[in-house]
């Protein structure tokens, strides 16, 4: 067992705080970089027995997303690119909260319950964001692989989506793409310059992008990309690092909670932009109006828009397909109505977690995904893209259908299956409009978001909250939903939900109404009766206005 001497020896060059607790939760480990170093060498040791468990090459991203430049964080990624499973998620919990005496007992648990072959190659790719703290700590996942004898690849700076790119491609030996960047930009962009090409006569505004880099990896890459697109799309990219700190006052997250253009970007009224997050794997789209109003689509407006032409092309290439939309309770309600009574497409609801969406779009045929935030992708089952591909390949089928069947196999292509993905959900979202010659301003108006707002109140403890129907109800504490129920009734179009925060003690309330006023006021009852109910901490809330 001379391995697990290594182990003990590189371990105390990366000592655990006494004391430190950390959950990897849906994100991973996630906070102050300074307390990272440990964790990340155990991250190492637990991909290299994942490897091993599963014989396939494991994924580690060092990143933080659209947290601040001083936090980092560490993500696993399984065999065909997805996240890791339940199972290995509560094991790194149990790895990274080992005291330093105690972490060869919790690997050997682990080895053991798992059934793990040791003699087994181990083969991890490690990939990492542009924070400061980032070339450190992916040397110790790099450092935590090797010391129990895995071989890894170190990509350098990547965005989260092409890491999970990457690992997929390297599993499907080769069948899902190539796995290097390059690899990478040359199937993204075929596949965009393949669906462009049915479009007439696109103007050169029409080409035109702004992207909001986040100041974050996501700039760099659309910068590498650029030349694969052959002017396709026209990019000017905006808080692209070179001064700018990452997400602050800028990127996805930041647009999306505030309700207004990042900093360091200028728009003209009526231009197209988007917004990344730090690891480029969450995407909204805004512009302003003649009147200088700032107008947000974001994730919901999105699965809008893909499953519209999905849906479309489905139909032209006459074929019987089910296909779905994935939402969380924070979807606004008019998108929910438009898909289900307006386009008649199937509408499932998770809990929060792009997890949960992911593994119930694995039910459709079809399947489009996409929390609020702009995080999403969409799945096809292989019964879907092996009768697309038929279709695309008959001689004997219509004209009409072969087309519609080739564009789909484009749309395939062009999108990153294995997660959310900012740049291939930008190349599919530009194709759309560009192939339905439609403008932001259309886009928009496909459905009127109703007014809404969220609030978080604090609590002593998060756990007295209990929900069901996908984090729609409350079932304790005793009388809360009761009460909720009645609060709704005051107001028109109105819901409300409550879900307990997966990180920090604190309740997210959500409310929504016909009026803005009315969704403020129901937000800040409903905070109220959380903080009277819940066991809130410091202060009452106080009224939004």
């Amino acid at each position: 067992m001379a391995r697990f001497e290594e182990v003990t020896n590189q371990s105390s060059l990366h000592p655990k705080p006494a004391g430190l607790v950390l959950q990897y939760g849906t994100a991973g480990f996630r906070t102050n970089a300074k307390l990272l170093d440990h964790i990340m060498y155990r991250m190492g040791l637990l991909a290299a027995l994942r490897s091993k468990k599963t014989k396939a090459t494991i994924g580690v991203m060092v990143t933080a997303s659209h947290n601040p430049e001083e936090d980092n964080g560490v993500k696993l990624i399984d065999p065909m690119g997805e996240m890791v499973t339940p199972t290995w998620e509560a094991y790194a919990s149990q790895v990274a909260n080992a005291e330093q005496e105690d972490l060869l007992l919790a690997l050997k648990d682990i080895i053991e319950k798992e059934a793990i072959n040791m003699s087994q190659e181990a083969h991890v790719f490690v990939g990492k964001d542009t924070r400061s703290s980032s070339a450190r700590l992916s040397q110790a996942v790099l450092d935590g692989v090797c010391a129990l004898g895995g071989h890894s690849k170190d990509y350098g700076l990547v965005t989260t989506p092409q890491l999970h790119y990457m690992v997929c491609c390297q599993n499907t030996q080769g069948k899902y793409g190539v796995a290097t960047v390059e690899g990478y930009y040359n199937k993204l962009c075929q596949a965009f310059i393949q669906l462009t090409k049915n479009t007439t006569n696109r103007t050169d505004d029409q080409k035109h992008l702004c992207v909001d880099g986040a100041n974050g990896i996501g700039a760099l890459k659309v910068r590498e990309m650029e030349s694969h697109l052959k002017k396709e799309l026209q990019v000017s990219l905006f808080n692209d690092g070179s001064d700018g700190k990452l997400n602050h006052q800028c990127g996805a997250d930041f647009v999306k909670v505030q309700q207004k253009p990042p900093m360091g970007i200028e728009i003209n009224s009526g231009e197209r932009c988007c917004s990344f997050d730090g690891d480029a794997d969450r995407i909204v789209y805004y512009y302003t109006d003649s009147e200088g109003r700032f107008h947000l689509l974001d994730g919901d407006k999105i699965a809008t828009l893909i499953s519209t032409f999905l849906k479309e092309l489905l139909t032209q290439a006459g074929l019987d397909l089910k296909i779905a939309v994935v939402q969380t309770a924070y979807a606004n309600g008019s998108s929910t109505h438009y898909l289900e009574d307006t386009m008649k497409v199937i509408v499932r609801c998770t809990k929060t977690g792009v997890k949960h969406l992911h593994h119930a779009a694995q039910a459709f045929d079809i399947g489009v995904y996409f929390e609020a935030n702009g995080h999403g992708t969409v799945l096809f089952s292989k019964t879907a893209e092996e009768k697309i591909q038929q279709l695309a390949e008959d001689a004997s089928a219509n004209d009409d259908k072969k087309r519609a069947a080739a564009l789909l196999q484009s749309t395939i292509n062009v999108i990153n299956q294995t997660v959310g993905d900012a740049i291939s959900d930008m190349l599919l979202i530009e194709a759309i409009l560009a192939i339905k010659g439609m403008t932001v301003q259309q886009w928009d108006s496909i459905y009127s978001d109703l007014p809404n707002r969220q609030c978080k109140v604090k609590v002593s403890d998060r756990r007295v909250i209990d929900t069901t129907d996908a984090e729609r109800r409350a079932v304790s504490p005793a009388g809360l939903q009761e009460a909720i129920d009645n609060l709704v009734k005051k107001y028109r179009k109105a819901r409300s939900f409550v879900r307990p925060s997966g990180t920090e003690d604190v309740v997210r309330v959500y409310a929504e109404a016909d009026t803005q006023e009315s969704a403020d006021a129901l937000a800040h009852e409903v905070s109220l009766l959380v903080y009277q109910l819940a066991g809130g901490v410091g202060e009452e809330p106080k009224p939004l206005h």
